[in-house]
């Protein structure tokens, strides 16, 4: 996706360690206009899926979520990273190290919001390792629901998560794959 391309390259931040900030228009601040345009490109791109739930991880999934599944007109299920006392015994959990944080969430999602004949597409704003992609596809097997496919706004291609999970057979569909990227010089370079 182009503009979204051209977006990373204008506002998006280069720190050693293989970080890419993005937090002034994707995560953090959002530009909802280009979110709406993301929307529909996911909405072109599994457009034959019949998809009936979105699910995403908290937080950063959670807007992006919201404008791709306007254009589904379903639902957006979101995977909590602790249990609060509103949210019944009766859950879906898996284990999500978190490479940002440094730390292991055990994300859960009620077995009152997906289940058996749901087809869900899953929604995050970053791809690398797949742990949090692998932790939702965790639960949406658990759940007897379908797995559609994953829809991705930015991947690093350079790491191993887009490229297990297609070797997998899962659709994944990412906006913008990061191929390389040089925090000394600013340079990114898109697959």
């Amino acid at each position: 996706m182009q503009l979204l391309k051209e977006r990373i390259i204008k506002d998006g931040q280069l720190f050693p360690g293989n970080i890419l900030k993005v937090d002034s228009f994707l995560n953090h601040q959002v530009d909802i206009s280009l979110l709406n345009e993301i929307g529909l490109e996911f909405k072109r791109r599994f457009a034959d899926c019949d998809i009936n739930k979105i699910l995403t991880i908290e937080a950063s999934g959670i807007g992006i979520a919201c404008i791709v599944a306007q254009y589904f007109d379903c639902p957006v299920v979101f995977a909590k990273k602790s249990k609060s006392i509103n949210i019944s015994n009766d859950f879906y959990q898996s284990d999500v190290m978190s490479y940002t944080h440094g730390n292991l969430n055990h994300v859960i999602v009620s077995k009152d919001f997906i289940g058996s004949g749901d087809k869900v597409l899953v929604i995050d704003d970053f791809l690398a390792h797949g742990c949090a992609l692998r932790g939702l596809i965790d639960i949406i097997e658990s759940s007897g629901a379908e797995l559609k496919g994953c829809g991705i706004v930015i991947e690093k291609g350079f790491q191993s998560g887009g490229d297990d999970l297609r070797n997998r057979g899962i659709k994944v569909e990412s906006l913008a794959i990061v191929e390389s990227m040089n925090a000394e010089n600013g340079e990114i370079v898109f697959r």
